[in-house]
């Protein structure tokens, strides 16, 4: 248990740094114990943790309106928001031998997905594009929706959002020949701070045959 100095300190440093935010890795930090407890009992422990966040900023739980936020908000983060947490949710990935002979690149764009920034617990909002170049393995379209789904529902930081489906598909598909982009808003931006409602974050990783320009053009054209 840190002591009261310790805190200010931390808290102190926190407003120095502003939002300096670092990404410490490109997996989300987790605890080893993190699934040690079965999804009802984190609800249950989330809702009466979240009741006492609401009665500290004075709301009245017993109005109608708001005695069953709690269990609302404890259930959706838990079954909802980050459910992309557990690995148990992780979608099967359905890759195939590429029979057509397809060796052009494809494209999946306007993929969309909404997350939360891990700093401020606001929404992340945005859209995914998707380009992979076949080396004899093809996977199911709406698996690279889904593996977007999955990496936006947890605490996020962009940029690892952006490398984590990169090496998701890079391992499927067995190839370097993959390039990821996205788009989003981030509320912590434009709901707080500075209070810019009309600026969006773009971040992207490649490799293999996307190290050329020629080719990284013509991805952002069918962009």
């Amino acid at each position: 248990m840190k002591s009261i100095d310790e805190r200010v300190e931390e808290r102190q440093q926190y407003e120095l740094n502003g939002d300096a935010h670092l990404m410490t890795s490109v997996d989300t930090p987790l605890r080893k114990d993190a699934f040690a407890k079965p999804d009802q009992e984190k609800i249950n422990n989330i809702e009466k943790m979240f009741a006492g966040i609401m009665e500290e900023l004075g709301l009245d739980l017993t109005d109608n309106s708001l005695k069953g936020t709690p269990y609302r908000v404890a259930k959706m983060y838990v079954k909802e928001m980050f459910g992309g947490l557990n690995p148990e949710n992780k979608p099967k990935l359905s890759v195939f031998d590429n029979k057509y002979q397809y060796n052009k690149m494809l494209v999946e764009k306007d993929i969309t997905f909404s997350s939360a920034c891990e700093h401020h617990f606001l929404p992340i909002v945005g859209k995914a594009h998707i380009g992979y170049i076949s080396s004899g393995k093809v996977i199911g379209i709406s698996k690279l929706n889904r593996v977007v789904e999955y990496y936006g529902r947890r605490p996020q930081v962009q940029e690892r959002m952006t490398l984590q489906i990169f090496n998701e598909l890079k391992e499927a598909l067995q190839t370097e020949d993959i390039i990821v982009v996205i788009e989003a808003e981030h509320l912590c931006v434009s709901s707080r701070g500075v209070n810019d409602k009309t600026s969006r974050t773009t971040t992207l990783e490649y490799g293999g045959k996307y190290e050329d320009d020629g080719l990284r053009n013509e991805f952002y054209q069918l962009m």
